[in-house]
C-alpha cells in the first residue's frame, strides 16, 4: 500500500528525529515506520486505517484493552485536581490508596510499596534495597544476585547486570559486579527430563543453591526470577519448583524476589504470578499491567521483615525518582484495579487460558513448529529447522527468516506479536486480557498462514 503523503511526512519525521528503542534504525532509512495512531478493544490501527490484532497487549501491558475512555476520563480528572507533587517525605491520597490496595493483593506480608516508572526502576529498587538491608542487619558482604540464563530483567545498569542475555549486556559493559547466572526452566532443551517436570524442577532449583553456595551464602543478597521467564520465549516453571527455591533461599538468607513486571495483574489469570505458582517472595516488582498502559507506573511491593529496619532511627533509604508514585498514573492504577474487579479479568483469563493454548497447539502440525508452551494468556512459539531433532535456525536463517520475513509478515498479515531470538528464535503472544475464542482463532489463522509460507524459505 502507498503512503499517502502526510504519513510520508510522519513517517520521515519518526526517522529523522524519534530515536525507537531496540530498533535497527537504518531498517527505516528506506522504508515507512510503522506507526500507530488508534486502538479500540484488542485491536490496533495505523496511520493508513489498516487494523492489526494486538496479540502482544502493546508490551505485555495492555490488559483491559484499548480505547477504556473511563481511564482516560479518571487521568483528566486527576490532573486537573492535583497534577503532580513527589512522594519523597510527602504523600498524596491516590498514592496511599494505591499502595494499601497493592498491599492488600499481595502474598503474606508483603505490605510496603515503593513506587517507580516502570519495570527496570521497580528491579533496580530491589537490588538496593536488599543490598541495604544486609548493611543494616550487620551482614554488609551480602551483596550478589543470582538470576537465570537467557532471563531479561530491564535497562538500568544494575537491572542489565541482572539481565542474563549477553548480547545486551555487551554494549555496556563494564556493569555492575556481582550478578551470577543458573540454568533456566527451559524442559524442551532438558533432554535428560523431558519426560519429568518435577524432577527438572529439582534440578533447576538446585543449580541456584549451587551457584550460591560456590560465591559463598554470606556474599548472596538475592535470587530474581519471573514466574513465567519472557525472554527465551515463555519458559513456565516445572512443578515444585518455586517451593524448591524458596527452601534454598530460607536456608542460606537470600531473598527471593519475583519479578513480576510482566506476569502481574492477571497475565497469568491471577493478581500476582507468585499466587498461580504457590510460593511466598521477599520481594515483587511490577509495572506495565497495573494501569493497563494508560500512563507508566512500577512498584517495589516488600515485606515488613525487610521494611523493618528502614523504619528505625534515621535509617533512611536514599533512593527515589520523580515520578514515582505519580498522582495520574497512581489514579489511572485504581481505576484499572477496578475493571480487573468489575468484569472478573482474572477469571477469564482462567476460564480461557486452556481454549488459548488448546487453539496454538493446533499449529504443531507445521514443520517449523517445534514447541508451544507458557501459561495464562502468555505463550511462545519455538520455531525450528527439525522437529524430531530440535535443530534451531542458524544466523543466517534467523536473519533472513525470523527478522527478513517472519516478523515482517505477521505485521502485514494483521498480527502485532513479537518474533525474537533472544534465546532460540520464538515468537510470543500475549493479547489484551479481554481476548476470546475468536481472538485465539485470529492468531493461530495468522500464524498458520505465516509460519507455512516461512517453512518455505528455509
Amino acid at each position: 500500500m502507498t503512503a499517502n503523503p502526510a504519513q510520508k511526512d510522519l513517517s520521515k519525521s519518526a526517522y529523522d528525529h524519534l530515536w525507537m528503542h531496540f530498533t535497527r534504525m537504518s531498517s527505516y532509512e528506506n522504508a515507512p515506520v510503522p506507526t500507530i495512531v488508534r486502538g479500540e478493544g484488542t485491536y490496533v490501527y495505523d496511520a493508513e486505517g489498516r487494523k492489526y490484532l494486538d496479540g502482544l497487549a502493546g508490551l505485555f501491558v495492555v490488559q483491559a484493552g484499548h480505547g477504556r475512555r473511563e481511564l482516560a476520563e479518571v487521568a483528566a480528572k486527576q490532573a486537573a485536581e492535583l497534577a503532580f507533587f513527589p512522594v519523597w517525605s510527602y504523600a498524596h491520597p491516590k498514592a496511599i490508596e494505591l499502595a494499601e490496595r497493592l498491599a492488600n493483593y499481595a502474598p503474606g506480608d508483603l505490605n510496603k510499596v515503593f513506587f517507580s516508572t516502570g519495570g527496570g526502576e521497580a528491579v533496580e529498587t530491589a537490588w538496593k534495597l536488599a543490598k541495604q538491608y544486609f548493611k543494616l542487619t550487620g551482614k554488609p558482604t551480602k551483596y550478589k544476585v543470582i538470576s537465570r540464563a537467557v532471563a531479561y530483567h530491564g535497562t538500568p545498569q544494575g537491572a542489565l547486570s541482572i539481565t542474563g542475555l549477553p548480547g545486551l549486556k555487551a554494549p555496556f559493559e563494564p556493569l555492575v559486579p556481582g550478578t551470577h547466572k543458573a540454568p533456566n526452566t527451559n524442559i524442551y532443551r532438558a533432554p535428560f527430563y523431558g519426560d519429568d517436570p518435577e524432577a527438572f524442577g529439582r534440578w533447576a532449583a538446585d543449580q541456584i543453591e549451587q551457584q550460591i553456595i560456590f560465591e559463598g551464602p554470606d556474599t548472596v543478597a538475592a535470587v530474581f526470577l519471573e514466574p513465567v521467564q519472557n525472554a527465551g520465549g515463555c519458559f513456565p516453571p516445572p512443578p515444585g519448583y518455586f517451593q524448591r527455591v524458596r527452601e534454598i533461599c530460607d536456608r542460606h538468607d537470600v531473598l527471593l524476589v519475583s519479578d513480576e513486571v510482566i506476569c502481574a495483574f492477571g497475565r497469568l489469570g491471577t493478581m500476582f504470578g507468585a499466587d498461580k505458582f504457590g510460593y511466598q517472595p521477599d520481594m515483587i516488582t511490577c509495572a506495565k499491567g497495573m494501569t493497563s498502559g494508560y500512563s507508566p507506573i512500577g512498584a517495589t511491593i516488600i515485606s515488613d521483615r525487610l521494611a523493618e529496619p528502614f523504619y528505625k532511627g534515621d535509617n533512611t533509604f536514599l533512593h527515589g525518582y520523580t515520578f514515582g508514585g505519580h498522582p495520574v498514573s497512581a489514579a489511572v492504577a485504581l481505576a484499572n484495579l477496578d475493571i480487573f474487579e468489575r468484569e472478573k479479568l482474572n477469571q477469564h483469563v482462567l476460564d480461557n487460558e486452556g481454549a488459548f493454548l488448546s487453539t496454538l497447539q493446533k499449529l504443531h502440525d507445521l514443520p517449523i513448529v517445534g514447541d508451544v508452551r507458557g501459561n495464562g494468556f502468555f505463550y511462545g512459539i519455538e520455531l525450528v529447522k527439525d522437529k524430531a531433532t530440535k535443530e534451531t535456525f542458524n544466523d543466517d536463517e534467523v536473519e533472513r527468516v525470523l527478522y527478513g520475513f517472519v516478523s515482517k509478515k505477521l505485521y502485514e498479515n494483521g498480527l502485532y506479536c513479537r518474533a525474537d531470538d533472544r534465546g532460540d528464535p520464538v515468537i510470543q503472544l500475549a493479547p489484551p486480557l479481554i481476548s476470546d475464542q475468536s481472538t485465539f482463532d485470529e492468531i493461530e489463522q495468522i500464524l498458520r498462514a505465516t509460519l507455512t509460507e516461512a517453512w518455505t524459505k528455509i
